[in-house]
C-alpha cells in the first residue's frame, strides 16, 4: 500500500528563537540550518528578514542544499500596495525558496490587534500570496489564532484559509497560537477544514501551553493535515512549540502512523536523532532533559530489579521501541533497590569482564548498597559506577597517584580597592615515578582545584585536552553546615561523549575532588590510554 507523504517544517531558528534566554548568532544559525538540512527536514525556516539586521544578513544567501529555505513575515499591510510595503519587499527579496506569511485568522484579532476590516485582511492575504507566486516562490500562510478564531467565528476563519488556498498557497497552516486547544478540538476542527481545503495542503503549528503540542500535531495528522511544524527539543516562546525530536520517531516507529505515512527522514538519520538533540542542547549550553521522550538519558532506563530481570529475558517487556532505532541506549541502574540481575545486566552493557560465578559480584552489590545508604546515587553517575565496578574487579589502570591537595580562599581588597575573593589550589601527585606539584587559581575553590589537577598531567596532558566540565551540581543530603554533601559533575569531550561522576563527603571540596578525579580517569580509560610506567630507578627507590 502506498503511504502518504508528511512534510516536516522546522521553525527552530524563527519561532524557537523567541525562547527566553536563547539568542542565536549568525554562526549559530548557519550551523543549525546545516544540521537540520542534513538530517532531512523538508523546510527550514530561518527567521524574519527585514525585522532585524541578523535575519536580514542570514537571508542574503541560501543556507540549505536539500530543504526549502524559508523566510517568515507578515502579509501586506492593509492600505499599502505590494510595491510600497517595505516588510513584504524584504520577504520577496530574500534568498529563500519559500515564504511563510503570517495572517490573522480570527475576527477578534483582526478587529482588535490590527484594527482593520475583515475584507481588508483577506485582500492582504490574497495579494501577498500572489506576489510570492509571481516570483516563483512557494507560499505558505500561517493562519494565526486559527483555532480560537474558528471556535468564535468558523465562517471567517475558513474564509482566511480558503483565500490563501485559492490564491495559490502551497500550505495553509492552522496555528494554535495561544496553545490552549485540546487534541479532540484540533482533530474535529482540522477534519472540518479539510472539507474546504484539501488535507494535502493543510499544516499544523502547535504551541505547548497545556502540554498538548505533540498530541495536537498528531491529532491534526489523523484528521487530514499533511504538514507538521515544530522545533528541535520543543523550544519556543512561553511553554515552547511541538517537539519534532519526539514527533518524528513516533511517525516513523509507531505502526498507526508508520504504516500510513512516510517522511523525508531515513532510518539512518533517525538513528542520529539523539545525537542531534544533544548537540543542539550543547550549542545552547543547556543540560539535556534526561526524561525527554526517545532521546533522554533516562528514556530507556530502569532501576527496579524485577524490571531488569525481565529486560534480560526480552527487551520488549519494558521498552516500547528499540533504543538503537533513535541512537539511544538501554541503561539498567544499580541502586539500593538493585538485585544481582540489575548488576549483571549493567556490567554486560558496559563490557566489564567478569565471571557470573565470581563471588566479588556479590561483594560489589553489597558495596553499592552500602554507598547508596551513605548518599551515593549511581543512577546519576554512570562513569563513577563503572569505575567502582572495575576497581573492585581489578581492571582500572593506575594512571597517577594523588599524594594530597590543599585549597585556600582569601577575601581581600585588590589593587583598585575592590573587595574580591581569590581561591588557590595546590595538588601533589605522582605520574610514572615523577612527582608533580601543580598550583592554580580559580573563581572558586572547586574551579581552582580543577585547574590545578589538569594544569600538568605529564604524558596524559594531550589526552585530556578536549575534556570539558559542563555541569556541576551540589546537593545537601541531611541539612546544616555539617551536612553530608553530594556532588555530581557532568563532562564532555571533543567527540561529544558525555559522562557523569559523583563524590560524597561531609566536605564539599573532598566530594568535588573525588568526582573530578573520576572524570579524568574515566576519560583516560575510555580513550584506551596506556599508563606511564615508572623508571626502574624510581621503582627501586
Amino acid at each position: 500500500m502506498t503511504r502518504e507523504r508528511l512534510s516536516l517544517f522546522d521553525t527552530t531558528l524563527r519561532d524557537g528563537a523567541q525562547t527566553p534566554g536563547i539568542d542565536f548568532t549568525l554562526v549559530d544559525k548557519e550551523l543549525v540550518a546545516e544540521l537540520l538540512d542534513s538530517f532531512g527536514m523538508d523546510y527550514v525556516e530561518g527567521g524574519y528578514p527585514g525585522a532585524n539586521p541578523l535575519d536580514t544578513e542570514f537571508f542574503a544567501a541560501r543556507r540549505t542544499k536539500r530543504a526549502k529555505f524559508t523566510a517568515f513575515g507578515r502579509v501586506k499591510k492593509a492600505g499599502a500596495s505590494v510595491s510600497n510595503d517595505l516588510g513584504l519587499r524584504a520577504l520577496l527579496d530574500a534568498k529563500a525558496d519559500a515564504i511563510c506569511f503570517v495572517a490573522k485568522a480570527s475576527d477578534y484579532q483582526v478587529r482588535v490587534a490590527l484594527g482593520i476590516g475583515r475584507e481588508d485582511n483577506l485582500e492582504s492575504v490574497r495579494l501577498s500570496v500572489e506576489a510570492a507566486g509571481a516570483l516563483g516562490r512557494e507560499a505558505l500562510v500561517d493562519c494565526e489564532h486559527f483555532f480560537d478564531g474558528y471556535k468564535a467565528d468558523p465562517a471567517y476563519a475558513l474564509a482566511v484559509a480558503k483565500t490563501a488556498y485559492d490564491a495559490g498557497a502551497r500550505w495553509i497552516v492552522l496555528c494554535d497560537t495561544n496553545g490552549g486547544t485540546m487534541p479532540e478540538e484540533v482533530e474535529a476542527i482540522v477534519r472540518a477544514v479539510a472539507r474546504s481545503v484539501p488535507g494535502d495542503h493543510l499544516g499544523i503549528h502547535a504551541h505547548d501551553d497545556t502540554g498538548s503540542a505533540i498530541a495536537n500535531s498528531l491529532a491534526a495528522v489523523r484528521a487530514g493535515a499533511r504538514q507538521i511544524q515544530g522545533t528541535l527539543n520543543g523550544i519556543g516562546e512561553r511553554c515552547g512549540n511541538a517537539d519534532l525530536v519526539a514527533i518524528i520517531p513516533t511517525l516513523m516507529l509507531k505502526p498507526g502512523y508508520a504504516d500510513r505515512f512516510e517522511t523525508g527522514i531515513t532510518a539512518e538519520a533517525l538513528a542520529g536523532i539523539t545525537k542531534l538533540s544533544r548537540r543542539f542542547d550543547e550549542m545552547l549550553n543547556r543540560t539535556p532533559d534526561r526524561q525527554a521522550p526517545y532521546v533522554g538519558a533516562s528514556a530507556f532506563a530502569t532501576k527496579a530489579g524485577i524490571h531488569a530481570s525481565a529486560l534480560a529475558k526480552d527487551t520488549q517487556t519494558y521498552e516500547h521501541v528499540a533504543p538503537e532505532a533513535v541512537g539511544n541506549r538501554r541503561r539498567v541502574f544499580v541502586s539500593g533497590q538493585a538485585g544481582r540481575s540489575n548488576l549483571v545486566a549493567e556490567l554486560d552493557r558496559m563490557g566489564v569482564p567478569f565471571d557470573r560465578a565470581e563471588p566479588r559480584i556479590d561483594s560489589l552489590l553489597a558495596e553499592l548498597k552500602r554507598r547508596e545508604a551513605a548518599g551515593y546515587a549511581y543512577e546519576s553517575a554512570d562513569a563513577s559506577f563503572e569505575l567502582l565496578a572495575r576497581r573492585l574487579l581489578g581492571t582500572v589502570p593506575a594512571y597517577f597517584a594523588v599524594e594530597g591537595f590543599h585549597v585556600t580562599v582569601e577575601r581581600r581588597h585588590n589593587a583598585r580597592g575592590k573587595l574580591v575573593s581569590v581561591s588557590e589550589a595546590v595538588v601533589k601527585m605522582t605520574i610514572g615515578g615523577r612527582r608533580f606539584h601543580n598550583v592554580a587559581e580559580g573563581n572558586g575553590p572547586v574551579n581552582a582545584l580543577d585547574r590545578a589537577i589538569r594544569k600538568d598531567l605529564g604524558a596524559y596532558q594531550a589526552d585530556i585536552a578536549d575534556l570539558d566540565l559542563v555541569d556541576y551540581k551540589v546537593r545537601i543530603l541531611n541539612g546544616g553546615t555539617e551536612a553530608i554533601t553530594r556532588v555530581l559533575i557532568e563532562s564532555v569531550d571533543g567527540a561529544g561523549n558525555r559522562w557523569s561522576t559523583i563524590g560524597v563527603s561531609e566536605n564539599v571540596i573532598d566530594a568535588s575532588f573525588d568526582a573530578l578525579i573520576d572524570a579524568i580517569v574515566f576519560k583516560l580509560m575510555k580513550a584506551g590510554v596506556t599508563p606511564v610506567e615508572a623508571p626502574v630507578e624510581a621503582v627501586e627507590a
